[in-house]
């Protein structure tokens, strides 16, 4: 399937339909993760266009992104949402609506698909070497290819590029904003931030502590006061404070644990993924991506 134009939309005597392509993403929540007794958020399309995008990566690979936007013609704020291990399930589509219900233009690509989509994988193990192939160049690679889209969609302001990210997309947000000026501000949802205790060395993989100082946009940090990741906010703080990204911050969130906005898993705390999501959305518009900016 090819996808052309700045939208990348299907045309018409495209091979798939653009309501197909729209549901090339696994249907349903993932599979290594879902409570039975979860009752997530489900956001319609009325007033949206989704659709799927392929971006462009510098390796060559035809990298599937989820896109959800206004239906109104004109210029819009836009957020890269960068998913969980699970990749791009229904969660992270909901994610992507409710955004765009909201004003902006989302996009969540599919970082892990080179390998296999992890979402319908039950056996965590498997998830986990699925991610592992991901490695972190590859990954900023995809983000400025979907920074690439958003800049050249005539939907998108693209001077208003924010991101966002859960878990492992919490990392690669705090990564995107060291790695790329065109992204104004970032929103990191308890991603690493640190170097594990007794990582071994020859696990190749950058942490967002190390150049901290090379921050172009200002992230706000959530975590949960319960998840082992809480461990590195002091370190994170210092760093950040003595880097003089006076504009950044981290809340921690004491009653919650890791995977509290994540709202089809056991972990879900609605007090503090509401919270999270207004303290996320005024974060945005201090930084001037926001609809009303």
């Amino acid at each position: 399937m090819r996808l052309t134009g700045p939208e990348q939309i299907l045309a018409p005597n495209s091979v798939m339909t653009r309501r197909a392509a729209a549901t090339a993403f696994f249907a349903g929540y993932a599979a290594a993760a879902t409570w039975a007794g979860a009752a997530p958020i489900h956001t319609d399309v009325t007033g949206l266009i989704v659709e799927m995008a392929t971006l462009s990566p510098a390796d060559g690979f035809r990298l599937p992104a989820y896109v959800a936007r206004p239906k109104a013609k004109g210029r819009y704020p836009a957020v890269i949402v960068a998913s969980e291990i699970f990749g791009v399930h229904d969660y992270i589509k909901d994610v992507c609506r409710r955004l765009a219900k909201l004003g902006y233009v989302a996009i969540a690509p599919a970082f892990f698909v080179r390998v296999a989509d992890p979402a319908p994988i039950g056996d965590m193990a498997e998830v986990m070497k699925i991610v592992r192939a991901a490695s972190d160049p590859q990954v900023m690679g995809d983000v400025k290819a979907a920074i690439d889209y958003l800049s050249a969609s005539p939907a998108v302001n693209p001077q208003r590029i924010a991101i966002t990210g859960f878990c492992y997309g919490g990392g690669v947000t705090w990564l995107a904003c060291e790695s790329f000026a065109r992204i104004k501000v970032g929103v990191a949802w308890y991603g690493k931030m640190v170097r594990p205790p007794n990582t071994p060395d020859d696990v190749k993989r950058l942490w967002p502590i190390e150049d901290v100082a090379r921050l172009h946009a200002p992230v706000l940090g959530l975590y949960g006061g319960k998840d082992g990741l809480a461990a590195g906010v002091p370190a994170m703080r210092q760093a950040l404070a003595a880097a003089g990204k006076v504009d950044s911050e981290i809340v921690v969130y004491p009653d919650a644990g890791h995977g509290f906005h994540a709202d089809y898993r056991e972990s879900y705390n609605s007090a503090a993924a509401s919270d999270g999501w207004r303290r996320m959305l005024g974060f945005f518009a201090r930084h001037g991506v926001s609809p009303r900016a």
